[in-house]
């Protein structure tokens, strides 16, 4: 389906993986697609296949992890295509490290990418889609590595700051026809392979293929979905799981205000229950019976 013929759609990070599936998909559904990577061989790559299938494609190597990178590749989409319609902000990067071992280096490495560079390509694209005066799309990219995960401080709160952000700017460019939505994507790529579980150890995860989280993006970017926005998709293998807004849960109330002493006597008889599955990969609550010294 040609959902985004006469659009330009700028996708971060996407010489290989996940990113070059979401740029053949918008290509297929006529896009005209800025592929961006640090790695231009790669970009390159991308850009013959998509020419080679029929498709319109630049390739462009501008480093996201700063104000003028980003600036410069929604500069070039202008330049090659006259528009931007579309944005999905996939680059990342991973600095995995136990909390207490990591450094400043290996937080702000991975918070560089992810978080500014998604807030510097985001707002340079969504200045020049109120200045076309034909609305836009955003799709950023999360992780359910948000909700908690080993070793990953770092890109962890880096995806959490995405889904605010996402929400946020759901809600101010929505005057402007602009629509902000995310994805938290499965595939078998150079970063799923350093994944790790709750005690380290590594993790053979099954195949999936990267390419399959292309068609929501392409759906997301469409005046097909104009009614959403500000919301969050699981995407990839064979799933489209909605991702539920955080919100408060079972609330307490004592008239008056709280004392230690009532807290102590309601908090674990109330709301313990309450305590559902911790991480990324929902196992079971697993500070039930205390956290003490020397727990795994």
């Amino acid at each position: 389906m040609k959902l985004l013929e006469g659009k330009a759609a700028i996708v971060t990070g996407s010489g290989r993986g996940i990113g070059r599936g979401h740029c053949e998909h918008l290509a297929r559904a006529g896009a005209a697609v800025v592929v961006n990577d640090i790695d231009e061989d790669q970009a390159r790559e991308v850009v013959q296949a998509i020419q080679g299938s029929g498709g319109r494609a630049i390739a462009c190597d501008a480093n996201i992890a700063s104000r003028e990178g980003a600036q410069s590749l929604i500069d070039a989409c202008l330049e090659s295509f006259s528009r931007v319609d579309v944005l999905v902000n996939n680059a990342g990067n991973l600095r995995d490290r136990s909390f207490l071992k990591m450094s400043d280096e290996e937080f702000d490495a991975v918070w560089q990418v992810h978080v500014k560079g998604t807030f510097w390509c985001s707002q340079a694209a969504a200045l020049a889609m109120r200045e076309q005066g034909r609305g836009g799309s955003i799709v950023n990219t999360t992780s359910g590595a948000h909700f908690g995960s080993f070793g990953q401080t770092n890109y962890a709160a880096a995806k959490g700051a995405i889904a605010s952000m996402t929400y946020t700017w759901a809600l101010e460019l929505s005057r402007y026809g602009i629509r902000v939505n995310a994805i938290g994507p499965l595939g078998t790529t150079r970063m799923s392979d350093t994944y790790r579980d709750a005690a380290g150890n590594e993790v053979a995860l099954p195949y999936i293929d990267p390419s399959l989280n292309g068609p929501l993006v392409v759906f997301l970017c469409s005046e097909r979905a104009e009614t959403i926005s500000g919301q969050i998709f699981g995407s990839g293998g064979d799933r489209v799981a909605h991702m539920v807004q955080p919100h408060y849960g079972k609330t307490l109330v004592k008239e008056g205000g709280w004392d230690v002493e009532s807290i102590d006597r309601s908090m674990i008889a109330q709301l313990q229950g309450e305590f559902g599955a911790l991480g990324m990969l929902g196992k079971p609550y697993p500070f039930h019976q205390g956290v003490r010294v020397g727990e795994k």
